[in-house]
């Protein structure tokens, strides 16, 4: 397939692009910086420049293509929410999507599928029971951006494409933001739990994810909103524990809530709330997990 990928060149969308590659579709990747982005001789790959907000040049790439696959947007850990900061994070996911579905209602020849990336964020903090797709939205800063994000997307329905909205838990991989936090910590006899350790976390493999996005270009049952994380969430206190284990580490520390919320201001949101958000979706269309468990999962991580 003709494959056009925003955000390819980020922690997920990077291991997306190889994925896509792999198995053999051409992809064209839109870029910021295409002047950065060396691709390896013999792969099937263009790239293309964007800014991200506005149409140009490379609206062409779009007509014809089989799928648009959009993973933009900023990292909401990278920094305090001022602000500014929300509104840099809120923006960077609405306006690529917005023209991307531009470009698609003026394709000639339009895509089957686009693939746009969201977050678990979208439920909100939920601390009992089972989350799945049919869940309504929950309160918070990230809810509230997912919802956003989400409307963008769903614009490109009026144009008879097929619409999966990817809402993705935290990615554990090679250099994540999330895992790579918590390591220095952990292999310095320092590892705990971080706020009442009640709270779910729907975590998924960075290889995972790749899968799905692959699984879900064969599978036109596969539309709407899906929960793109692992079969077993666990909660952060789980999750440390393992961690602990696999590094073969004590986990004796722990950081109450308030202080958190002392450090990281607004942003705790983003590690003091959680779902246990389930792929139902996925379940249903036989989707089967290279990493189901979480410590397959971390020792796959740590010793890569």
């Amino acid at each position: 397939m003709k494959i056009v990928l925003a955000g390819g060149t980020g922690f997920i969308g990077s291991a997306v692009k190889l994925r896509l590659l792999r198995d053999g579709h051409h992809v064209v990747l839109l870029t910021r910086r295409p002047e950065r982005v060396r691709p390896p001789a013999g792969e099937s790959i263009e790239v293309e420049g964007w800014d991200g907000r506005s149409g140009g040049p490379w609206q062409r790439c779009v007509s014809g293509a089989d799928a648009v696959i959009n993973y933009t947007g900023e990292s909401v850990i990278a920094g305090r929410w001022s602000p500014r900061r929300k509104a840099e994070l809120l923006n960077s996911r609405l306006q690529p999507t917005r023209a991307l579905v531009e470009a698609i209602a003026q394709a000639d020849r339009k895509p089957a599928l686009m693939i746009s990336a969201s977050a678990t964020g979208y439920y909100g903090d939920v601390r009992g029971g089972r989350v799945t797709e049919s869940h309504p939205s929950g309160g918070g800063f990230l809810a509230y951006v997912c919802r956003g994000w989400e409307d963008e997307a769903r614009r490109v329905e009026a144009y008879g494409v097929r619409l999966m909205i990817s809402r993705t838990g935290p990615v554990i991989g090679r250099d994540d933001e999330f895992l790579s936090r918590m390591l220095p910590v952990f292999r310095a006899f320092l590892g705990g739990v971080v706020g009442s350790g009640d709270q779910w976390i729907p975590w998924i493999h960075r290889e995972d994810v790749a899968g799905i996005v692959a699984f879900a270009l064969d599978h036109a049952d596969i539309s709407g909103p899906v929960n793109v994380t692992a079969p077993e969430p666990v909660t952060m206190r789980r999750f440390a524990h393992t961690l602990g284990e696999v590094l073969d580490r004590p986990v004796w520390m722990r950081v109450p809530s308030p202080a958190v919320r002392v450090a990281m201001g607004e942003m705790a949101e983003a590690v003091l709330a959680g779902q246990a958000a389930v792929p139902e979706k996925l379940a249903a269309a036989g989707y089967q997990f290279r990493y189901p468990t979480l410590r397959e999962a971390l020792a796959a991580v740590l010793k890569a």
